[in-house]
This record gives structure tokens, sequence and C-alpha cells, in this order.
């Protein structure tokens, strides 16, 4: 179990630059990155990235695409090795349990607090992989900073197009989006999985939404 003094814990700003360093020599081999929208994410200020998930690679690029440093929601399992915890922790992870949400009150906690100083927050809405098309929504993260801060939150689309030699890698950030006074949380996050979609150069989410 990880404690409360372990998820609190800041980022490690060294540990991020020379591990963002290492990602763009490792990774160019295999892959080109193309970014559009950039230009939208406030260069101070707190605000939520919304992300499609296709792969593991979408981390790290995703990283390289945005101007600002980040924290990551991940699942908790990633953090299980005293290794990865750490390391996954200087670069901004915060491990979230969805099974067993009570099991993650430190973390959403987290969550609030770094958008409150301030920060960036990455939360992929479809909770694990789903390749070329879109998955159904988990909202319960984002049930939970609706209620307590007042962020945009911006869908990003992440498309992967192969090539002869290197595969490229769209990302493209959305305009920014609020919940709109009509809406509940659930019909927001579903509007907002629909534009990630087509940001994505893929169809709507399923059909269905987990809490």
């Amino acid at each position: 179990m990880v404690s409360m003094k372990a998820v609190e814990k800041k980022r490690n700003e060294g540990v991020l630059t020379l591990t963002r360093s290492a990602a763009r020599v490792l990774l160019r081999p295999f892959f080109r990155l193309e970014t559009e929208g950039a230009s939208r994410l406030p260069k101070k200020g707190a605000f939520i990235l919304l992300p499609k998930h296709q792969r593991w690679e979408d981390i790290p690029l995703l990283s390289l695409a945005t101007p600002r440093p980040l924290y990551y929601v991940a699942k908790h399992e990633l953090f299980a090795n005293p290794v990865s915890n750490w390391f996954l922790r200087s670069l901004g992870g915060l491990p979230l349990n969805r099974e067993h949400p009570l099991e993650s009150r430190t973390t959403l906690r987290a969550v609030i607090a770094h958008l409150k100083e301030g920060e960036a927050v990455v939360v992929f809405p479809e909770g694990t992989y789903y390749r070329n098309r879109m998955g159904k929504g988990n909202v319960g993260v984002v049930r939970l900073i609706l209620s307590k801060v007042s962020a945009a939150f911006f869908p990003v689309g992440v498309q992967y197009t192969e090539g002869a030699l290197r595969t490229t890698v769209h990302v493209r950030f959305g305009e920014p989006l609020h919940m709109n006074k009509s809406e509940n949380p659930t019909e927001f996050l579903d509007r907002t999985l629909r534009t990630i979609g087509e940001l994505s150069g893929l169809r709507g989410p399923s059909a269905g939404m987990t809490g």
C-alpha cells in the first residue's frame, strides 16, 4: 500500500528533466511527433488534460508534446514495485485504484491540491488502453475535480500513423471545455469523449459510462 507521504510528495524536477531528455532521444528512431494546438494551453494556472489512451507510449509522448510539466493519474498496479513507485512519483505519477476508490482518497486529495496550486494534471478518461477505438469513460475523478476546482478541461487526441521507417504520432490539443449548467458530470464527460474521438480520428465512445 502506498503511504500518504509517498503520494503527496511532489515530482522531482531533476529526474523529470533527465527522463524527458532520455525519452526524446530513445523515442526519436521510432516516432515522429507532430503537435497541434499546444498554444491553447495556459502558460500559468491549473488545467486538466483528458487524452486518448492508445498505448503505453502515450505517456512519454504527451510529456514531450506539452510545454508544461504534468502530474499523471495512473493505475495503482504500476506503483507496486518500490523502484517503479519512486520513479513514477518522481515524474509526477499519482496512483489510483479505480476498483476500490476509497483506498485512493490520498491520491484524490493530492489531485485537488495540485490543481489548487496551479499545476496541470493528466487524467486518462478511458482508464486503460483502447487502440483505434474509444472506450467507455470513467467519470469518478472528473466528477471530483468538477466539484472542487474551477479549471479548464482540454480534450487531447492521440493518433498513430504507421510509416515505412517511423510511426507518426499526432497529438492534438482541443479547445478548452467547461461543464454547462444544463449538464451533469456524466454528460460532460460523454461530450468530451466524443471530442477526443474526433481529435484522434476515431468515432465517439462506446455506449455506457462507468462511475
